[in-house]
């Protein structure tokens, strides 16, 4: 489609800024107060908007204001500009590690977060002290939509979904190993398949499901084991396997992380399981963003491709 330089001409950029912030707040005030304007010429630029889409736009309702079906189609797209003009402004020669400010909105699993976070930090402080994180919880049912209401800017985790405008990045790939305390089982590696099942197990999941991938493949040589925890934290599994006599099947970087300061025994799984990746997940919109760019080399860089790389 050709540019209409007259038709857009006549259009006040402010008012999608505005408009962002509206549909962003649900909230004149609120919206007038993020961009730092008076609440009465927010409601200007609201009548504007309206008479500019020829909708409504936002709704009163019991709990404050709604977006119509309209504007919520125009959200995502609108977002997508506005990142563009921006990106356009600052432009990617004056991008500097050093001297830059920027929170970073981070969602990741604890494993993780002990993995690559301490390197992240070390690496941070030395070299882009402005750079400042917000770490969460990743959570798989809900990241797509922080992704798109740009509430999170940056997710690390196990990923297999996503839609055109999510971007997706291999940051590793990580086996699986069993986690035990050889004093207490009895047992030394390589631990054999009837010694794996015949100890409780312990099982991570961040779906609250007491199903896991081990369970998947030994239903296919008609086996089964017992669980005796199903916890949602990476990072409490190597306490209980110190612990008691339990069995947990873990990736293998973190696994080993633990193993050496814990004076905890791993082994191979004697049955076989897929290789899990590790990848970052972020919005299209910050693709050529060169902060959340050069965050995502970095991270690539930090996570290396093999476990020594983290030690």
């Amino acid at each position: 489609m050709a540019i209409d330089h007259v038709d857009l001409a006549r259009l006040d950029l402010n008012l999608l800024v505005a408009l962002d912030a509206l549909l962003q707040e649900c909230s004149v005030t609120r919206a007038a107060a993020r961009i730092g304007i008076g609440q009465s010429a927010m409601s200007a630029s609201l009548a504007r908007l309206r008479r500019l889409f020829d909708d409504e736009l936002l709704t009163r309702a019991p709990d404050g204001m709604r977006p119509t079906p309209r504007a919520l189609a125009l959200a995502e797209p609108l977002r997508g500009v506005l990142r563009g003009v921006q990106a356009l402004v600052h432009r990617e020669e004056q991008f500097d590690p050093a001297t830059v400010e920027r929170t970073f909105i981070v969602s990741l699993p604890d494993s993780l977060e002990i993995l690559l976070g301490p390197r992240l930090v070390a690496h941070l402080r030395t070299h882009a002290p402005g750079i400042r994180l917000l770490l969460r919880s990743v959570e798989a049912v809900r990241i797509l939509d922080e992704l798109d209401a740009d509430r999170v800017d940056l997710a690390l985790g196990f990923f297999t979904r996503g839609q055109v405008h999510h971007k997706q990045r291999l940051l590793y790939r990580d086996s699986y190993v069993v986690l035990f305390n050889a004093d207490l089982v009895g047992v030394e590696a390589p631990i054999s398949l009837n010694d794996y099942l015949r100890f409780p197990h312990v099982l991570t999941s961040l779906r609250e499901t007491a199903h896991g991938v081990v369970d998947d493949a030994l239903a296919l040589i008609g086996r089964s084991r017992e669980l005796a925890v199903t916890t949602p934290r990476f990072l409490v599994v190597p306490s209980l396997v110190r612990a008691a006599p339990l069995i947990a099947t873990m990736h293998a970087r973190l696994a080993t992380f633990f193993a050496g300061s814990l004076g905890l025994s791993v082994s191979p799984v004697p049955v076989p399981l897929d290789e899990v990746t590790v990848s970052m997940l972020w919005h299209a919109s910050y693709d050529r963003d060169p902060a959340h760019r050069w965050l995502r080399n970095l991270l690539v860089q930090l996570s290396g491709d093999s476990p020594t790389a983290l030690e």
